[in-house]
């Protein structure tokens, strides 16, 4: 189930796929951050089909419970006055994509998408 690479395997085998091409396949996770739903939706549906169209396995986006920032604050500024306060939230949405590729392949699959913040963990398939 891995993905085919035009270049030759060095080294270790792994045993999988086509003759040469997992040999070099890692198996990444790659974490969105965003405060923009549509945005982060817009980047993983895009990663899923980059990673199809190139036949990567990929499991996700696996949604993140949403982590909710609050911050209240007094309305006056000088304290005087009626107690009146402003309350504002920030919401962090997180999606998760799995992928088993070579880390070569990672530049073709991941686009910059504006609002989106990405974190990626490599770790070799034996």
């Amino acid at each position: 189930m891995s993905a085919s690479v035009a270049k030759p395997a060095a080294g270790k085998a792994a045993g999988k796929g086509p003759a040469g091409a997992a040999a070099e396949a890692s198996h990444i996770r790659v974490v969105l951050y965003s405060t923009d739903v549509e945005a982060i939706e817009r980047a993983c549906s895009e990663i899923k089909r980059r990673a199809q169209d190139n036949n990567l396995a990929v499991k996700g986006p696996v949604r993140i419970p949403t982590k909710t920032m609050r911050l209240t604050t007094r309305k006056s500024p000088c304290g005087e006055g009626t107690n009146t306060w402003d309350r504002f939230e920030m919401r962090t949405f997180k999606r998760v994509i799995d992928l088993n590729a070579p880390s070569e392949l990672l530049k073709v699959l991941i686009v910059p998408v504006k609002g989106v913040d990405f974190d990626f963990w490599f770790t070799d398939r034996r």
